[in-house]
């Protein structure tokens, strides 16, 4: 089978990339490397140096393909709200024409990697896939649109597709030509951003006041490896028309401070922090429900948070 990785040379897509090549899936990769990178291309893979939003470019990396994992995208919620336009053309239309060429090449089967912040601010924790969706900001409800019009998408024309929800993802990969891992300027992650703290700039945990255990708030992560290894299986569900929608992460979530205790004890020494105060908008506790994922696709995460820390931490160095 080959599958098209649309955003393949980014941190997510460039991991898929590497985990389907070791399972025996050629592969065809349409990027523009506006957020990726393309020395992340292994030797022999198929590259399209092109974008969503233009068809020929489209259809030229769909020639051949038997499935999609649509990835690519802008995902940056802070930019999304300075250029809300910029995200719709990019996700929404981009997405459009892909289901479109797709349609045109008779491929029907599609796993994409959409987000938790298509719910917003939930009401209720943790969050089910039949929770309330309320995007707080435009990535989020470009997100939620795409997944409206792959639905859509499955009634029309019969299409086999499943959706991905999830919130932090972190951790590396580390392949022959090096580590898979967040290259972000601006880096916007947690667990980055720890590892990068210093006594001049040390890491600001904002509210210690939560009601959560230790005060801090909690958030879902998800390692890379797990999060590709729930696409594919993903891949694998594919078959009868119609569209899954899953949410991915922990299933328990970790704090604020106990991203910075797996960071110390990564690092051998305690990573420099400040105590400050809550920042408006922020909810206490975003863990995603994982158990539909667990009993449809066979898929629950194995690798904790001391082990995406330690990994970003092997890739940094």
């Amino acid at each position: 089978m080959r599958v098209l990785v649309t955003g393949g040379t980014g941190y997510i897509g460039s991991t898929a990339v590497e985990i389907l090549l070791t399972q025996g899936f050629e592969i065809s990769i349409l990027d523009d490397c506006s957020m990726g990178h393309a020395d992340t291309v292994p030797a022999g893979v198929r590259f399209v140096n092109g974008s969503l939003l233009n068809v020929s470019e489209v259809a030229d990396a769909l020639t051949g393909c038997d499935a999609v994992m649509h990835f690519a995208g802008k995902s940056l919620v802070g930019e999304s709200v300075e250029k809300p336009d910029l995200y719709h053309s990019v996700n929404v239309d981009g997405t459009r024409i892909l289901l479109d060429q797709m349609r045109e090449q008779l491929i029907t089967k599609i796993v994409f990697s959409s987000s938790a912040a298509t719910y917003g601010e939930p009401k209720v924790v943790p969050i089910l896939e039949t929770s309330e969706t309320i995007p707080t900001n435009p990535y989020g409800a470009t997100k939620l649109a795409i997944d409206h019009m792959i639905t859509a998408e499955a009634a029309a024309h019969g299409i086999s597709a499943a959706s991905l929800r999830y919130f932090n993802v972190a951790g590396a990969l580390k392949a022959k030509r090096g580590w898979l891992a967040e290259r972000h300027n601006p880096e916007t992650h947690l667990i980055p951003n720890v590892l990068r703290s210093t006594t001049d700039n040390p890491v600001k945990i904002f509210g210690t006041d939560w009601p959560t255990h230790d005060g801090t708030c909690i958030r879902d992560y998800v390692h890379v490896i797990d999060l590709i290894d729930a696409h594919l299986k993903a891949l694998q569900s594919l078959g009868k028309p119609g569209h899954e929608i899953y949410n991915l992460g922990s299933g328990s979530g970790y704090s604020v401070r106990e991203v910075v205790a797996a960071a110390s004890a990564a690092t051998g020494q305690q990573i420099p922090f400040i105590d400050s105060p809550r920042r408006a908008g922020d909810p206490a506790v975003l863990i995603a429900d994982i158990s539909k994922a667990k009993s449809k696709l066979a898929w629950e995460p194995s690798r904790d948070m001391n082990t995406m820390v330690s990994d970003t931490l092997k890739s940094m160095a």
